[in-house]
């Protein structure tokens, strides 16, 4: 195939087209854990598999996904293999992102976590599946300092990942505005007395002075207090931010003709305060051509707590991924994601009751946080560590037994559930007798009608002789019986006028002659052009 006039990332095997059998899910009730009523999954399978699983019922109504895929480091970890060859590594990629894209909501925003190495062909990969226009950000994700071991090697330090975030619709994306905590803005050096005053009459000091007479010491006492323990200053500053003020000239060419009216009059006026009323906007004071601005402005509540803060940028160097050993009760070396990252993640572009997909679990930590964030979620996990690791820290969640991670910063103190699945075997397998494919004898003859249903298109809903519809016109009915003329018509009475009637039997005579609204295939030769079975999918 020729893809010409396309900037794209190439490699071996890229245009061999992927079909991936669509295999129903099914429950295990003795794994399900919590409220019954819970829409939550936690699913244990091939992500691929469980993606195509996934299709029917959630195609565009995922609002946030979030994945932390192996980086490829050559590594063999302790959970999983980490040494694919690249032109694998990057098919298995591209395969997962367009089913991703495909679950993803319309105004949703995906999270791809990824390192430096990797991080150009993820970006290609992205840009190629939901269009350069859609992507949003880079993150630089600062998980260490340059210690230890590292810091000995000559060149640079790698100290970040990165996150590549894109939007399904970036017109449509709306996220939330987030803050993060930062130290005090030492900017903000002077202080007005009476702030309660008329501002014509306000008084402005340095903001030592003020610490000074604020706790009875003099001015040589106080600078002393302030050295030895800065912790006293941003204590006064936080009780007193109405007061605490700094100065800055506003942008010329960025601000309207009645705010630099304003300047120039202030500048004409000096230690004058001036005052600025704008009707739909903040309120402004000048003092000597610069704009006064307060303290109490950079304040944000953060996780209940009243803190200075900044918006929200494209480093995040203040949530680090050492001392994570014992974080959600289960061990994970290398691999695990601190849960303020995912709180984050979520803060972002989700709001309560939303639903969040990670296809790479790993440990678990993203659902524990999305349970905890009151997030409905699916979590799809193919290792041991689906049971090991993830359930057991969900339950642990839910039992309010996990006290670790964000669980003080959310409040949170147990409840809720999920349903644990398992992906199907293969519909259909290779007989050990002949050279043909035949109905996996592991499946029941209800799990035969979902999964035909699940490959046609048809929603699984079984009333009266049919077991599911595509449209109100368009029904499927499978059988094991023997599908002749006087079979076809007895089923065929309970369709009404203008419908439609998709047949499957395993038996079927040759020579019938049916109704131009009847169609009827077998089982299980109508089927193999549609899957690719017994797929090996890594």
């Amino acid at each position: 195939m020729e893809h010409r006039g396309k900037l794209e990332l190439t490699w071996v095997g890229k245009y061999e087209e992927t079909t991936i059998e669509p295999r129903i899910l099914i429950e295990d009730p003795e794994k399900s854990y919590g409220d019954p009523r819970s829409e939550n999954m936690l699913i244990h399978g091939d992500n691929l598999i469980a993606l195509q699983a996934l299709q029917q019922d959630f195609a565009g109504r995922i609002r946030c996904i979030y994945i932390d895929p192996p980086f490829n480091t050559g590594q063999a970890f302790e959970h999983y293999d980490d040494n694919l060859e690249m032109s694998i590594w990057l098919n298995l990629m591209r395969d997962r992102i367009k089913l991703l894209h495909e679950l993803l909501s319309d105004d949703g925003t995906m999270f791809v976590h990824i390192d430096d190495a990797y991080l150009p062909y993820v970006t290609l990969l992205i840009d190629e599946v939901f269009g350069r226009n859609n992507r949003l950000y880079l993150i630089a994700f600062k998980q260490g300092s340059a210690t230890g071991h590292k810091a000995i090697n000559p060149g640079c330090v790698t100290t970040t990942n990165f996150i590549v975030m894109v939007a399904k619709d970036k017109k449509l994306w709306k996220p939330n505005k987030v803050y993060t905590k930062r130290g005090r803005d030492t900017r903000y050096g002077k202080y007005i007395t009476n702030v309660t005053a008329p501002y014509t009459e306000w008084k402005i000091i340095n903001l030592t002075n003020a610490y000074a007479s604020f706790t009875g010491v003099d001015l040589a006492t106080a600078r002393k207090q302030v050295k030895d323990n800065p912790d006293l200053i941003e204590s006064f500053v936080l009780e007193h931010a109405e007061s605490v003020i700094r100065t800055a000239r506003p942008d010329m060419n960025g601000v309207g003709k009645e705010i630099q009216q304003m300047v120039h009059q202030s500048s004409a006026s000096p230690n004058e305060v001036l005052y600025l009323h704008r009707e739909g906007n903040p309120d402004m004071y000048f003092i000597n051509g610069e704009r006064i601005l307060f303290y109490k402005d950079k304040l944000k509540l953060i996780d209940g707590e009243l803190v200075s803060a900044e918006p929200l940028t494209t480093l995040w160097d203040d949530i680090l991924s050492n001392n994570l050993h014992n974080e959600g009760g289960v061990s994970f070396p290398k691999g695990k994601k601190p849960e303020h990252l995912i709180k984050r993640v979520l803060e972002i572009a989700t709001q309560e009751g939303d639903l969040f997909l990670d296809s790479f679990l790993g440990s678990g930590t993203s659902i524990a946080v999305a349970h905890k964030m009151n997030r409905r979620y699916i979590g799809i996990e193919m290792g041991q560590q689906a049971y090991t690791h993830c359930k057991k820290r969900l339950d642990s969640v839910i039992s309010g037994e996990d006290l670790s991670g964000i669980t003080k910063a959310v409040d949170w103190h147990g409840g809720g559930g999920y349903h644990f699945y398992e992906l199907a075997p293969s519909l259909l397998v290779r007989s050990d007798k002949l050279p043909i494919y035949q109905v996996n004898p592991e499946y029941t003859f209800e799990m035969l009608c979902e999964a035909i249903c699940k490959i046609e298109g048809f929603r699984y809903q079984p009333e009266g002789v049919f077991h599911g519809h595509s449209s109100e016109k368009r029904f499927i009915h499978i059988t094991k019986a023997f599908v002749n003329a006087e079979y076809v018509k007895s089923v065929s009475t309970a369709l009404g006028e203008d419908q439609s009637l998709l047949i499957f039997g395993t038996a079927i005579q040759s020579d019938m002659i049916l109704p131009d609204n009847i169609e009827v295939r077998k089982i299980p030769k109508d089927l193999l052009a549609k899957c690719s079975f017994e797929s090996e999918v890594r």
